[in-house]
């Protein structure tokens, strides 16, 4: 990977001269620093279509890199006559797209534009409440008005050729017949930890075993199961399923650690020394790096996976300047400079005003 690297930015020196003559309105040239969220954010566009604009298949950029930043408008449609007279067609209004800003909620942007919150997560492919500022949201399919016009032809479509998507971590489950359907709580579970086991919600949890607060206790045996099918089997501690198992298992080994700043070892931890001995410890091979250096190093995901990155970012400096551990269900592990090791919720304001975004190691 380094050679790699290197070559990239040799290549990057020798041919300057021949970037900057190409540089444009339409064009950016990286500047030390600079990642592709800032870039596309300064061009209103979403990584997403950065890369796909310059056929990126990592985050991965160097300086003096150029970088196309503006979409090519689409071809027109071409009008045929019609050899007989036509009565009616409907004609669809270009779609609209809202940018979020710092304290916009899915609920706000939808009452906004007097849109339900359901058709705005449909079109949008919002799984959760979690949205960004900078992030592109259809707020408008378009509306149909009919028109007199001949029939048009069909354009011809462009063949898309489709990249491989990034992999993703796959955590395999075993079940057990629905009899099996109770837990008994040991040292270190929370509500959380045990739903992210079983495959159930923190909701049902409470609700099976009528719960009105989330404590429990060590002994305490608890429902997993509503009886009417089978259940995921709990995932040892001792023998992890895969990888992502394996690495919240070690995580939740530290829990109420101290936090200790650029800590790296089970004696305290600042967040990415967390990072770094818990994806070690699960034999992930990596350097020791701060957060915004593990940012650098993974991919953006849609539909995070237990096991992945989340970042947040202008929480103690600008930038990307928090990481932790997401378990499933808007929760995840981190050492927190005010409690060390803890579990916390994506939902909290804190946390969805520095929200940045999902990743996973490549």
């Amino acid at each position: 990977m380094k050679k790699k690297v290197v070559s990239l930015a040799a290549f990057a020196i020798l041919s300057s001269t021949a970037y900057a003559a190409a540089v444009s309105a339409d064009t950016h040239t990286v500047k030390k620093g600079e990642t592709l969220s800032h870039i596309a954010l300064k061009y209103k566009l979403s990584v997403t279509e950065l890369k796909k604009l310059n056929e990126l298949r990592s985050d991965l950029i160097f300086i003096n890199q150029t970088l196309s930043v503006s979409i090519p408008a689409a071809p027109a449609k071409t009008i045929t006559p019609s050899p007989t007279p036509t009565t009616t067609k409907s004609t669809t209004a270009d779609v609209k797209k809202y940018k979020v800003v710092s304290g916009d909620t899915p609920s706000k942007i939808a009452s906004k534009h007097k849109i339900s919150l359901a058709d705005l997560n449909a079109w949008n492919n919002l799984k959760s409440h979690l949205i960004y500022p900078g992030q592109m949201l259809i707020v408008s399919k378009g509306q149909t008005a009919p028109v007199d016009s001949a029939p048009a032809t069909k354009p011809v479509a462009t063949p898309v050729v489709n990249k491989p998507a990034a992999p993703v971590i796959a955590v395999p489950v075993q079940t057990k017949p629905a009899e099996a359907a109770s837990y008994k709580i040991v040292g270190g579970d929370t509500l959380g930890k045990i739903s992210l086991m079983h495959g159930v919600t923190v909701a049902q949890l409470k609700k099976w075993n009528g719960l009105s607060s989330d404590l429990i206790f060590v002994g305490q045996t608890l429902k997993v199961s509503d009886g009417t099918k089978a259940v995921a089997a709990p995932v040892s501690n001792d023998k992890p399923a895969s990888q992502a198992n394996e690495v919240i298992a070690e995580a939740f080994k530290h829990l109420k650690v101290p936090y200790v700043w650029g800590g790296s070892t089970s004696a305290g931890f600042d967040c990415s020394g967390f990072i770094y001995y818990v994806f070690n410890k699960s034999g992930m091979k990596m350097g020791r790096f701060s957060a915004e250096g593990y940012f650098n190093r993974s991919y953006y995901v849609d539909q995070p996976q237990p096991g992945d990155l989340v970042f947040f970012e202008n929480t103690y400096k600008r930038g990307i300047s928090h990481v932790g551990i997401y378990l499933g269900n808007d929760e995840f592990i981190h050492a927190n400079s005010s409690g060390g090791v803890m579990v916390s919720n994506l939902n909290s304001p804190y946390y969805q005003k520095h929200f940045d975004s999902f990743k996973r190691f490549y």
